[in-house]
């Protein structure tokens, strides 16, 4: 019977895979379509995202986890299905692959959060679940000895949440997590442009507008890109162009969310952890910490070096299936939590 390890950052925008000796394996759309009619999965991950906004009446493209929870139990559950059979024929694991799985989940989750996470695990095919927060995860995956008495910063952005965690021996000394994260970002976006220009856009649009004009920080480097929507007087399509200054503008209140934040934990952390800090630096992680000048934002108000880390979408999946390797260090720290 082949056995293996894997870590899943189970994210509101994608799921990443880690299997122990391969590496990532597996990284796609937290995106399942389903015939509402006959109950069952068309499709799951990047087929399925594909279908987002242009379904007939009897398909649904659902994403089963907002803001870093399972909001659709039973869907989460066949999504998860779907991708460890995925991996196991993929990687010829064997008919009795049964894991180990380490699922990272957004820090401050409720117990009920954690149990549905844990349940869809083991439905899914899991012969041992363990759960681990998402700061210490990303922490471990960009490559920081979290076992050291060394403070270390980690802000780690997703599509659903951000958990900020201030970490030292294993475990958290200061975290917190806000339900502000790449989602919120594009939803900002169509709002605005809902608003200024009187035309609605779909999410994927807000997305793309994000990632090749989006800034957080006030820069001579205006971009430009064309962007179609519907115009909400005529109801006819309509092309527009929009620029880094336009895209600042809307995601700015949640840009300085993540900024207060991240400030307010600074504050919360112990001084000789601080200090640790102040030399050390911020590191961030997660999709959120591409978007142009978010780091120097958070720079400019912490008056703290913030860096970037090598990968940071898949930080936390490579932390995630690496914390299986060192579970006692992680339980001594209070950092995972063993079912």
């Amino acid at each position: 019977m082949a056995r293996a390890d894997i870590g899943i950052d189970l994210g509101t925008a994608n799921v990443i895979v880690y299997v122990s000796g391969k590496g990532i394996v597996l990284e796609e759309p937290s995106v399942v379509a389903i015939d509402k009619k006959t109950k069952s999965v068309l499709a799951v991950g990047e087929e399925a995202r594909r279908m987002i906004g242009k379904t007939p009446g009897h398909i649904c493209a659902i994403r089963p986890l907002r803001e870093g929870v399972i909001s659709d139990y039973d869907v989460t559950e066949k999504m998860l299905k779907y991708f460890i059979d995925k991996i196991a024929g993929k990687k010829g694991f064997g008919k009795f692959f049964m894991p180990r799985i380490m699922v990272c989940v957004p820090t401050g989750v409720t117990e009920v959060e954690k149990r549905a996470v844990e349940e869809a695990s083991k439905e899914a095919g899991a012969r041992e679940v363990y759960i681990i927060e998402e700061p210490i995860a990303a922490a471990i995956g960009a490559g920081i000895d979290i076992s050291q008495p060394n403070g270390n910063m980690v802000i780690d952005i997703g599509g659903g949440t951000t958990d900020i965690a201030v970490i030292s021996l294993g475990g958290a000394v200061v975290s917190e997590s806000i339900k502000v994260g790449g989602d919120r970002f594009d939803e900002a976006i169509v709002r605005y442009i809902k608003k200024q220009h009187n035309i609605l856009i779909g999410e994927r649009t807000a997305e793309r507008i994000k990632i090749e004009v989006g800034s957080a920080f006030k820069t001579d480097d205006n971009k430009t890109m064309k962007i179609t929507g519907r115009n909400l007087v005529t109801g006819l399509p309509v092309s527009i162009m929009i620029d880094s200054k336009e895209a600042l503008e809307a995601i700015d209140e949640c840009a300085e969310q993540i900024v207060a934040v991240a400030h307010s934990v600074l504050e919360r952390t112990p001084p000789e952890i601080a200090a640790d800090i102040s030399d050390t630096g911020i590191i961030m992680t997660g999709g959120g910490a591409l978007l142009r000048g978010l780091d120097k934002r958070i720079e400019d108000r912490t008056g703290i070096k913030v860096t970037i880390a090598e990968q940071p979408l898949s930080c936390v999946a490579k932390g995630t299936g690496s914390a299986l390797s060192s579970l006692d260090v992680l339980e001594t720290g209070g950092a995972f939590r063993r079912k």
